[in-house]
């Protein structure tokens, strides 16, 4: 399953927070997956912006963006596993870059896309988090 040993850290501050220690992966699972969908959500406007004005601040800023973001992915590894996390990451990603896109530029879906929507991160997460056949044992 994960690392325990990578918790340690988390698990402290988590536990004088008065959290429970059962709750401690799923929690650092999540932030895990939010920091990486932010991170990401930053690195994407940083390369949008880029394209429109090629400013080297710009082009920086969201190289750095990146550059955080495989640190914080290598490093959430040790914690959690591969496919929630990176299944995780890619759900808030995708929700935060429609949101900003109806946001900022105006971009409206057919309620159909929804639905596709919808039924595509239904399917992913069927993929990913049911449990395999024969794989319960481990």
């Amino acid at each position: 399953m994960a690392n325990k040993e990578a918790t340690v850290g988390f698990g402290t501050i988590l536990s004088a927070m008065g959290i429970p220690a059962s709750w401690h992966f799923f929690l650092v699972s999540l932030a895990a997956m939010i920091l990486l969908a932010g991170l990401d959500f930053i690195g994407a406007i940083f390369a949008k912006a880029w394209t429109e004005n090629r400013e080297l601040p710009v082009f920086l800023a969201g190289l750095a963006a990146f550059v955080v973001l495989y640190v914080v992915y290598a490093h959430s590894l040790r914690i959690a596993e591969l496919s929630v996390v990176t299944f995780g990451w890619v759900v808030f990603l995708q929700v935060c870059l429609l949101v900003y896109e109806r946001l900022r530029y105006d971009v409206s879906l057919p309620p159909g896309k929804w639905v596709a929507i919808s039924l595509i991160l239904a399917l992913q997460a069927y993929l990913i988090l049911a449990p395999n056949a024969g794989t319960a044992d481990r």
